[in-house]
């Protein structure tokens, strides 16, 4: 315990008198980035590759970017939450792959480390990191039980001064990669079932009887910069790198999941932000007809719902950097870190395909950051929740405290309701109606679409008190409203068509074209 003390001061000693502001620390890396990704090498080449050129990731950890997840007294910058998603956001204007492998580190391995780890694991985790610049990730998926994840079927048992788990988990970011691992598991009873609650371990693959056998790496549509692949753990785990749940494991599973969805926004403004930029860039000098297509009116569309976008992203940036901070529990909050995590992973798969419309053929090449920009943004809809069951959640979860409320009435609702009460005066005609609380799955699905983009709307008003640009404020609350009413439209038609299973009779065009 002392030697675990006296490594934790020292680390502290040295690091705690040389922290820098944050925007010298960023602009550091942002030269660095600039250095291997355009002057050293071309990011655009890079991007045809599976994983990088060594010294890239090298040279870009030399600037220690994820000390930002570290508390002050192990020599980190303090995991501050403001600092964290500034990170994402400049690591994801140059490279969405990059600020992912930055999301993952922090996100789900640091963050819950240093909330929930005993104190002699994270002295030594937190010192390998700042020194030897280590990575971690976390591994919760499992081949047969992806979105259900509370039936997982990795196992632990505990022995004497161990735990051993068993089990196969699949797309973990930096499979392979990493050096330690949060791995996820159900104790096993004395009749072989497994239990309900969740126990989380800290796996270092570099010590004995930890190695993680990869059995496949996985050729990933996207963000060819980060390994995934199937994982076969049968792991000897010390306990005193068992995570210490302040309740219970599903409750700190919840708590770690909320924050990383709530981050979302740190990776998607960056990218975003670069869109537009091209975007912008790209109509001012393109002519067409002798005119720049800045002149068009579907153009202007395009662009405007680029900087809504952009704007609707900095809303939740500000909003995320005052709640998501490790130090609040946000086992709670499932609605707002599910609306947060949907909506705006929908809007970066919409900026990369309106950049890719702007500027054409050449934008369909994976090494265009348009085309990129598509594969890489997309599985944002999908890991950590896929946006369906996000938003069938938000529903399910209005309607829980509808019901608790006995309140029938939606606009009635989501005007005395945190999230939503600053918009829903302004969307009164379209929510002044009692909602049937036993709605079919794909209306849950659309109603949450709309409680999504309501509750970013407030977020883009409390923007606006703060001082925001109003130009750019008028322009994220009309996008939203625009969305919302069209997706009112849709959740309010009758239609519930279902498939035909043995379509293939009198289904022929062919036959009646004679």
């Amino acid at each position: 315990m002392n030697e675990t003390i006296e490594m934790k001061k020292t680390s502290s000693e040295r690091n705690s008198t040389t922290q820098e502001p944050i925007q010298q620390f960023l602009a550091k890396l942002k030269d660095k980035m600039k250095q291997v990704y355009h002057q050293r090498g071309d990011i655009d080449k890079y991007s045809q590759q599976r994983g990088l050129p060594p010294f890239v990731l090298r040279e870009i950890m030399e600037c220690n970017p994820l000390s930002i997840g570290i508390p002050k007294e192990y020599g980190g910058r303090g995991a501050i939450m403001r600092e964290n998603i500034a990170l994402l956001e400049a690591a994801s204007y140059e490279s969405l792959a990059l600020s992912l492998t930055f999301g993952i580190n922090s996100a789900l391995f640091l963050q819950p480390v240093g909330k929930y780890a005993q104190e002699e694991a994270k002295a030594s985790v937190f010192k390998r990191f700042l020194e030897q610049r280590n990575m971690g990730g976390l591994m919760i998926t499992e081949p047969d039980y992806g979105s259900d994840a509370l039936n997982m079927q990795t196992s632990c048992t505990e022995e004497e001064d161990y735990f051993q788990l068993r089990g196969k988990k699949h797309w973990a970011g930096l499979t392979g990669w990493a050096d330690y691992w949060l791995l996820t598991a159900r104790q096993k009873t004395e009749k072989g079932d497994l239990k309900r609650d969740i126990d989380f371990f800290i796996c270092d693959v570099t010590q004995p009887n930890q190695g993680i056998q990869v059995e496949e790496f996985f050729d990933n549509l996207g963000l060819y910069q980060i390994p995934y692949g199937r994982n076969h753990i049968d792991v000897k785990i010390p306990k005193t790198h068992r995570l210490q749940p302040h309740s219970t494991g599903v409750k700190m599973m919840l708590d770690l999941l909320h924050r990383s969805r709530m981050q979302f926004p740190g990776m998607a403004m960056g990218f975003i932000h670069r869109i537009m930029d091209e975007a912008i860039d790209h109509c001012k000098q393109r002519l067409v007809g002798g005119k720049s297509l800045l002149n068009y009116d579907q153009v202007q569309e395009r662009l405007s719902k680029l900087q809504a976008s952009f704007t609707v992203c900095s809303a939740m940036c500000s909003n995320s950097a005052k709640k998501a901070g490790v130090e609040n529990d946000l086992t709670e909050i499932g609605i707002e870190a599910n609306a947060v995590k949907s909506v705006i992973t929908d809007l970066m798969q919409e900026a990369a395909q309106s950049l890719t419309q702007l500027v054409g053929a050449k934008a369909y090449k994976l090494s265009h950051l348009g085309g990129r920009g598509i594969v890489d943004s997309r599985p944002f809809q999908i890991f950590e929740g896929s946006n369906d069951i996000l938003y069938a959640q938000i529903s399910e979860g209005i309607v829980k405290q509808m019901r608790k409320l006995k309140e029938t009435n939606l606009f009635n609702f989501l005007k005395g309701y945190e999230l939503t009460s600053r918009s829903a005066d302004q969307l009164k005609e379209l929510f002044n109606f009692d909602l049937n609380l036993q709605l079919p799955q794909r209306k849950m699905v659309e109603l949450g679409q709309v409680i999504g983009r309501v509750i970013s709307m407030d977020m883009v008003h409390k923007l606006a008190d703060e001082g925001f640009r109003s130009d750019l404020i008028e322009g994220g609350v009309n996008m939203l409203q625009q969305e919302i009413t069209q997706t009112m439209s849709k959740f309010k038609s009758k239609t519930l068509d279902l498939v035909i299973e043995d379509y293939q009779d009198d289904s022929s065009w062919l036959k009646f074209s004679i």
